[in-house]
């Protein structure tokens, strides 16, 4: 049985709630395993000082949270974080009556014609006469083409690097994966944004890594914060996303930049840029590692801007890192699929990535307009060109509360505590993924679901029974 005791002194509400948050963020960053086994009700109350009747009701709101379960005879075990919110596009078990806006898609326009332009690709591969090498064992790091696509890709967001500081991944989560293991121990402290990819937070409980979060602001990580977190606890790496912060869709000025990437150098700190949204926007300041190309690893890929099933990242690194991390792809996949890194190296050569970045801009924004109209002032924070928006919630909904009604009603979001780190103050919102529906009409019902929700008020959760 786990020692496990929440820090609940500092979140404000109910104390059942605090100590359910509490639980989802330790099952987020790791410090508690799936499997593990809870305090009994009566121990836990006697730690916190509180009822047992609390800690049961904190036990069932964990429940329905999916976050816990319980064994007769056994006690109450973690399942992990919110995964239910932050699950891949369907699931194992999809849901045909669902319209999941819970997946980070690229929006989908009439006419794309994404499968004729793969079609082109295929047909051009098919008449080489050198189609076999992409059947073969690529070099180190990648075939030297595909890592000069990717120090293209990478300048066009506005870091200058070379092909030989650039590798191939099999797309930016593995990358993400490859560089963290190769360059971080257990056990080491990874400072975060407040909210962060979910992605990095089930990374961190696979590697064993600490996750601190950064007070955010408009424009994303707060200097200040970050400094008084490096003095503080002495991290190993910095991990964010400048551009199209995910969940919140804020953009860091270049004055920011600096400054954090000051604050790094400062303290010694390695920066892992994740700039998979980098191309979105029309126009972004240049990337956080172009300030501290000594020290920033900078992730970006293909999935996120041409397809998702393109799984191609590019990882841009100094040149004493890239041998470490090209060891690490070597040991988790071996090598990025060659076809796949060529599909991608010709359309960024040919132009083609940039039409079809175009067109998911112009979708995206159509969409936005789109959620504008139908939730009118409630339509929440974001970037015009992003493909998700932060929708805050007003009392008394909260994220988790809205998200669970929301897929009664057969619509998925996905609510803060996804994305919340350590012991963050979990604000009350959701993230609605605008390209995550097949088209404007089926967005358009499932935002009218929403608009109604936010109208109404949550149905009260029964109390549990039992002791």
């Amino acid at each position: 049985m786990t020692s496990w005791a929440p820090e609940i002194r500092q979140r404000k509400g109910p104390r059942y709630l605090a100590i359910a948050e509490a639980l989802a963020d330790d099952a987020g960053a790791g410090r508690l395993r799936p499997g593990a086994r809870l305090p009994t009700h009566r121990e836990l109350a006697d730690r916190l000082g509180l009822t047992v009747g609390t800690v049961t009701r904190a036990y069932a709101e964990a429940a329905r949270r999916n976050l816990i379960s319980g064994e007769v005879g056994r006690g109450t075990f973690v399942r992990g974080p919110a995964a239910r919110f932050a699950t891949a596009p369907g699931g194992l078990h999809a849901d045909p009556g669902l319209i999941d806006l819970s997946a980070n898609h690229p929006p989908t326009g009439p006419g794309d014609g994404e499968a004729v332009t793969l079609a082109r690709a295929l047909k051009a591969l098919a008449g080489r006469k050198d189609l076999a090498r992409l059947l073969d064992y690529p070099p180190p790091g990648g075939a030297h083409e595909h890592r000069a696509a990717g120090a293209e890709w990478a300048r066009r967001s506005g870091l200058e690097v070379t092909a030989d500081r650039v590798l191939v991944s099999s797309g930016n989560q593995h990358g993400m994966t490859a560089v963290l293991a190769a360059l971080l121990s257990p056990g080491d402290l990874v400072l975060t944004e407040a909210l962060t990819y979910p992605g990095m937070k089930n990374l961190a409980g696979l590697l064993s890594l600490r996750l601190q979060g950064v007070a955010l602001d408009e424009q994303g990580m707060r200097p200040d914060a970050l400094a008084a977190a490096c003095r503080a606890r002495s991290p190993k790496a910095l991990y964010c996303v400048p551009t199209l912060q995910n969940p919140t869709t804020s953009i860091m000025s270049e004055e920011r930049r600096r400054q954090i990437a000051a604050v790094a150098r400062e303290h010694g700190v390695l920066i892992v840029e994740d700039d998979v949204h980098g191309r979105i926007p029309e126009r972004a300041p240049r990337p956080l590692s172009a300030f501290a190309p000594e020290r920033a690893v900078y992730l970006t890929g293909t999935s996120k801007v041409l397809a998702p099933g393109l799984r191609v990242g590019f990882i841009a690194a100094p040149e004493a890192l890239v041998d470490p991390i090209a060891a690490a792809i070597r040991g988790t996949t071996w090598m990025a699929a060659p076809l796949m890194a060529e599909i991608a190296a010709m359309w960024i050569r040919d132009g083609t990535a940039e039409a079809i970045l175009k067109r998911r801009r112009r979708e995206a924004m159509a969409r936005h307009r789109l959620a504008g109209k139908v939730l009118g002032r409630t339509a929440g924070r974001a970037h015009p060109a992003a493909y998700h928006l932060w929708l805050g919630l007003s009392k008394p909904w909260r994220g988790e509360t809205f998200a669970d009604a929301a897929r009664r009603r057969g619509v998925g979001v996905t609510p803060a505590s996804a994305f919340a780190t350590g012991r963050t103050a979990v604000p009350d919102a959701v993230r609605v993924c605008l390209g995550a529906a097949r088209d404007r009409d089926q967005l358009q019902r499932a935002l009218r679901v929403l608009a109604e929700l936010l109208a109404a008020s949550p149905e009260p959760a029964p109390l549990p029974s039992g002791p």
